[in-house]
């Protein structure tokens, strides 16, 4: 594992992202549709959740339900905010990679992955290891940014953007930002081994005129009603899919949770505020009540 090639990252490490992107930024719209959608498609209840790309816990608090839940995001500083908010009973925290996850495989019931998929440089590599980590018939519902929406399609037939929004392959129109096909969404998923399910679509109206000029409670309600429509078409900005996990699941140590993301071990000895991993001779550290594998060296 350590011999891989791990494709960049998007890392918020340090960054205001609460504040400079959600908090009193016009956005009660998006969160408030996101959230529909999220309990539309989502058990209420269950197991072992991941949440991929936590970042601060913006939608943690939907996972009440569930014996134990996992953040896992690249930034340190995004998931030690989220600890203030939630605590550590029914919590972990962990800071690493989506494509090197320090994860047992199928130790997840359930999965999550908002908001975070546009930033995958590698999507089909990013896909594969979050199977991994989810047993077979598990839940995995994946958000992603629709290449295909109704104001890329506008503004290519207007020839203000170069690239064509039927094409199948992803595009990326800011560093480290990706929209993609639901087509292409669709074959990747199944590659990997997600079963596709219900499709939601999701922003109907996200247009600054409109949600200034008309009340959030009927935009959310409005789009509410058009979310069902993702079943026949995807023209939205945000396109919502619950998948399944299918084929069967790597083999594991009986009991495993931890496995070394440098090495791929599981013999690994885990003390208060570190994790030593007897093979190859990392560490990882404990810090501020957040487990810390962004260090693919350990020490």
């Amino acid at each position: 594992m350590a011999d891989e090639h791990i494709p960049d990252i998007c890392d918020y490490e340090g960054s205001t992202y609460e504040t400079d992107f959600w908090e009193g930024q016009g956005r009660d719209y998006e969160d408030r549709v996101e959230r529909v959608a999220i309990r539309r498609l989502m058990p209420a209840s269950g197991g072992r959740l991941l949440e991929l790309g936590a970042a601060y816990g913006r939608l943690t608090s939907l996972w009440a339900g569930y014996e134990q839940v996992v953040l896992l995001d690249y930034s340190h500083s995004q998931l030690g905010t989220a600890r203030a908010r939630y605590g550590d009973e029914g919590f972990l925290y962990v800071a690493a990679n989506i494509y090197q996850m320090p994860f047992a495989p199928a130790l997840f019931d359930a999965a999550t992955m908002i908001r975070v998929f546009h930033h995958m440089q590698d999507p089909p590599a990013a896909l594969r290891a979050i199977r991994e980590t989810v047993r077979q018939d598990g839940v995995f519902l994946l958000e992603f940014a629709n290449k295909q929406n109704l104001k890329a399609i506008a503004r290519w037939l207007l020839r203000r953007q170069d690239w064509d929004p039927f094409e199948r392959e992803p595009v990326e129109f800011a560093a480290l930002n990706y929209d993609f096909h639901p087509r292409y969404v669709r074959e990747e998923l199944k590659e990997a081994g997600f079963e596709p399910g219900r499709v939601l679509t999701v922003s109907h109206l996200r247009i600054g005129l409109l949600k200034r000029a008309v009340p959030t409670d009927l935009l959310v309600a409005l789009d509410s009603l058009f979310q069902p429509t993702g079943n026949l078409w995807q023209l939205t900005p945000s396109v919502f899919v619950r998948t399944e996990a299918i084929g069967e699941d790597a083999s594991a140590p009986a009991g495993a949770f931890w496995r070394c993301p440098a090495c791929g071990s599981y013999d690994l000895e885990e003390k208060p505020d570190r994790l030593i991993c007897e093979s190859c001779g990392k560490t990882w550290h404990k810090r501020n009540g957040v487990w810390d594998f962004k260090d693919a060296a350990g020490d």
